[in-house]
């Protein structure tokens, strides 16, 4: 573990190499421990896994897999490597794992290039309802090399209409269907999205990005038995670092690490991997379950309080870790609303919500979500006081004086939960 005394001296070190970034690491620093931070894709990782991240493996280079490299000296690279795929298919019950991709959009990259060619259908989640722009979004190479179809949610209650779904694929009989989503509230039936694949010949993707530490945690069914390839990111809810990973089925594998390198990247970020290996370890060990109990105990507290105080929520609440805010009653952009609540210290992100007719620049919603805060160790009372405080800015946006007040209080409740300290990771081993 990083001594204190040994970070100063690091600090200390980059100050003199470098004073400007230093001071933007500092300044970044004091933001997040001082700001509420609420946006659904962030959240803090321990000081092992930030310690990982920033070791001697940042120099090596390994091209290849464990035992199957394209240079030497790759002992200790194999190492972690083995270690942190090996507790992914644990973590996951998986039969394979590939830990190398450098994000989740280029986890879905060697997901898609596995199975498909260009040209080929694709169907995936509207990016307005809630999906994300790897599934098939026109600004994305997913929408630009494939022929994408898309399903969406009622407008009804903002649930996926899984009869919708079946009936657009047994239209359009798409080689590969793309499951998951970066702003849905509720719980994603992987077990429907699996029989319509199969009823129409396609391919399965499953995307977990944001609900992964749900799943790993039992608190989100999972896609590993329903879905041919799952990718996610390992930081949001997985609470590691920046970076993504592949699950696949044992007759996928070789063709999954084949996309991966050599087709899509180059060489491994083995400094990012012996992280992934320290996250998915702090998964495994039972406390984690618990953090992502309460994440979703978190995300209910403030869906429930919010609504109460008349805020309209597309599908009426959640049942992971967001929640989905839909101004369209308001006189108040996703934009202004995002920025008023930055000046009273809570960090959210304004969000397209289905039958979006704004810019996604300006946008009618807020995604908003509990993990990062609950990693702070925050519960459902400081949920309820939150959403007061956000209740209270949606309500008057404009007011400077109550903007100030609130800046104030979620400074004190920052600091009554304090960042890095030992109350904010309860399961590291």
């Amino acid at each position: 573990m990083l001594k204190a005394t040994e970070g100063r001296e690091r600090m200390e070190r980059l100050d003199r190499a470098d004073p400007v970034v230093h001071g933007a690491v500092l300044a970044e620093e004091a933001r997040q421990k001082a700001q509420l931070e609420m946006i659904a894709s962030e959240n803090f990782v321990s000081p092992a896994v930030r310690e990982a991240l920033g070791t001697v493996f940042t120099h090596k280079y390994a091209e290849g897999l464990p035992g199957r490299r394209y240079y030497g000296g790759c002992e200790f690279a194999d190492q972690v490597e083995d270690l942190a795929r090996s507790r992914a298919t644990q973590l996951f019950h998986a039969a394979h794992a590939n830990v190398q991709p450098h994000s989740g959009a280029q986890a879905n990259m060697a997901a898609y290039f596995a199975f498909l060619k260009p040209g080929d259908r694709i169907l995936g989640m509207n990016l307005s309802h809630g999906g994300h722009l790897t599934h098939g979004s026109p600004v994305n190479f997913s929408g630009r090399l494939f022929e994408v179809s898309a399903y969406g949610v009622r407008g009804t209650d903002g649930r996926i209409d899984y009869d919708q779904v079946r009936d657009t694929a047994l239209k359009v009989r798409p080689r590969l269907i793309v499951t998951g989503a970066s702003a849905y509230p509720r719980t994603i039936d992987f077990e429907k999205f699996g029989a319509i694949a199969r009823e129409v010949g396609a391919f399965h993707l499953a995307d977990l990005a944001h609900i992964a530490g749900l799943v790993a945690g039992g608190h989100h069914p999972s896609p590993v038995p329903h879905a041919d390839v799952v990718s996610t990111t390992t930081h949001k809810t997985l609470r590691g670092p920046r970076g993504g990973l592949l699950l696949c089925r044992e007759k996928h594998a070789g063709t999954i690490d084949r996309m991966v390198f050599p087709f899509i990247q180059g060489g491994p970020l083995m400094h990012v991997i012996a992280s992934k290996a320290v996250a998915l370890g702090e998964a495994l060990s039972p406390g984690f379950r618990d953090y992502g109990r309460r994440v979703v105990e978190n995300a209910r507290a403030l869906a429930d309080q919010v609504m109460a105080r008349g805020v309209q929520l597309v599908s009426g609440g959640t049942d992971n870790h967001l929640i989905l805010v839909d101004l369209r009653d308001r006189a108040l952009t996703g934009k202004d609303a995002e920025q008023a609540l930055e000046r009273a210290g809570i960090t959210v992100n304004k969000n397209t919500v289905p039958g979006e007719r704004r810019s996604p620049f300006v946008t009618s919603g807020l995604r908003i979500g509990t993990p990062a805060l609950t990693t702070r160790g925050m519960g459902p009372a400081e949920m309820k006081t939150i959403a007061d405080w956000i209740a209270d800015i949606l309500d008057r946006p404009a007011d400077e004086s109550l903007i100030g007040r609130i800046r104030d209080r979620a400074g004190d409740l920052c600091a009554a939960f304090p960042l890095f300290g030992d109350q904010s990771f309860p399961i590291r081993r």
